[in-house]
């Protein structure tokens, strides 16, 4: 007799990571999974359920779910046969990019309460049933960013490592119940999210920010930031491990687990040495630069 399909419930499926995972999931040959594919606002289901095709209905239900909200959290978790989750995959997340000084702080927190505190209620709400059948599998999206911090970033960076310090620190209890936990740590990824972020925050006004500020800001992160997307970028589609083009900057906290080596090859790479910069993310886009960095 064949294995019950599981099921797998998804946080932020209306584009880019989400949606691709789900409809891989909602498409496998063996129907081993039954997809729970969510999204807080349900009119931009429509990518979704086109990207389905004939999985809608079958593999794939569409649902909605708010993870800032314990009321559509509990919600969303009452429309699913038994309320049993096998598979939990937190990928809901906002961005937030710009100098600080010009974030009100109001959007940071909005920040958290998707990026760190939704993930947190979601696993606070499945858990207690995962503990007592013994079993179960948390994936929980990060970021390349939840390992180093990156320049303008930083809000959005914090989330991240405070999801990797939560989950890692879950990961351990959880053993004991059979219960697994999986971080993904995507480099930079190109989605129509991303794209219009950056176009934003390139126009925007960023209030009691100093000029000098604003333009390391405006004329070095940006256009740095632009070259990095089109050179390394990596695709939904991609996104079952890190992108290794990325190994380089990322290996540099290996290298020197201080972070010194990091910051100052960072700040030399951005502010100084702009040009070697913009030839680096070339060759490593093309391939042509392939340099192993190991621990010391």
């Amino acid at each position: 007799m064949a294995d019950a399909p599981r099921t797998v419930l998804i946080s932020g499926c209306s584009s880019g990571i989400g949606l691709e995972l789900a409809v891989q999931l909602a498409h496998d040959p063996r129907q081993r999974y039954q997809v729970v594919a969510t999204m807080r606002d349900l009119g931009k289901k429509g990518a979704l359920e086109a990207a389905a095709g004939e999985a809608l209905g079958q593999t794939l239900a569409v649902a909605q779910l708010d993870v800032c909200s314990d009321e559509s959290v509990a919600q969303c978790l009452s429309c699913i046969q038994g309320g049993e989750v096998d598979v939990l995959v937190n990928n809901a997340g906002v961005g937030l990019v710009g100098p600080l000084e010009g974030l009100s702080l109001a959007a940071m927190q909005n920040v958290f309460d998707t990026n760190f505190f939704g993930a947190v209620r979601l696993v606070r709400a499945v858990l207690p049933g995962m503990k007592k059948r013994r079993k179960g599998h948390i994936v929980v999206v990060s970021s390349v960013m939840g390992l180093q911090g990156v320049v303008f970033n930083e809000v959005y960076a914090a989330s991240k490592f405070a999801l990797e310090g939560f989950f890692e620190s879950l990961a351990v209890q959880l053993l004991q119940f059979n219960i697994f936990i999986t971080l993904v740590e995507p480099g930079p990824v190109v989605t129509d999210f991303e794209g219009k972020l950056l176009e934003q925050v390139s126009t925007a006004d960023f209030p009691d920010t100093d000029p000098d500020t604003l333009h390391y800001f405006r004329d070095f992160y940006l256009p740095a930031s632009r070259e990095l997307f089109r050179s390394v970028g990596q695709s939904p589609q991609d996104v079952a491990q890190t992108n290794a083009r990325y190994t380089p900057l990322a290996a540099l906290k290996a290298v020197d687990p201080s972070g010194s080596l990091y910051v100052r090859t960072s700040h030399r790479l951005l502010f100084r040495w702009t040009r070697f910069l913009n030839l680096g993310l070339r060759c490593l886009a093309c391939g042509c630069l392939r340099i192993r960095i190991w621990p010391r």
